[in-house]
């Protein structure tokens, strides 16, 4: 039987590889929190409610062009949903390309994620 908590997380990402970030809004709370800790060349933040989820996505869309994103690994407790993976990304303005690895947290309560909090590392490539 597959984790609910999963099925969220996974409908997230199914949204996020499509671009639709209204669908991916929709996976979570109201109240959510997302705490991203930055890379090298990537600066931390954190965003609050579905506005501040729906300015972190569209920011990343409008400035990137994801060449890969891919989910590695789960790693599930409860309604806890450990994700790590990797990414490789071109940004549009500079025609820069980085790679990251990933660890995410997401804790997902209610069907809807309450939480996310990314660790990653990057490098710039060719």
């Amino acid at each position: 039987m597959e984790n609910s908590a999963k099925k969220v997380v996974d409908k997230m990402f199914s949204a996020f590889s499509t671009g639709n970030v209204e669908k991916l809004v929709e996976t979570v709370s109201k109240d959510t929190i997302w705490v991203y800790h930055g890379t090298q060349i990537i600066p931390a933040g954190i965003f609050e409610k579905k506005e501040g989820v729906r300015k972190f996505f569209t920011d990343i869309i409008e400035r990137t062009e994801i060449i890969n994103f891919e989910p590695q690994q789960y790693i599930i407790e409860n309604n806890v949903v450990v994700v790590l993976g990797r990414e490789h990304q071109k940004v549009k303005r500079s025609g820069r390309e980085l790679k990251q690895k990933w660890v995410q947290i997401y804790t997902v309560e209610d069907n809807l994620i309450i939480k996310m909090e990314e660790f990653a590392t990057s490098e710039e490539v060719s």
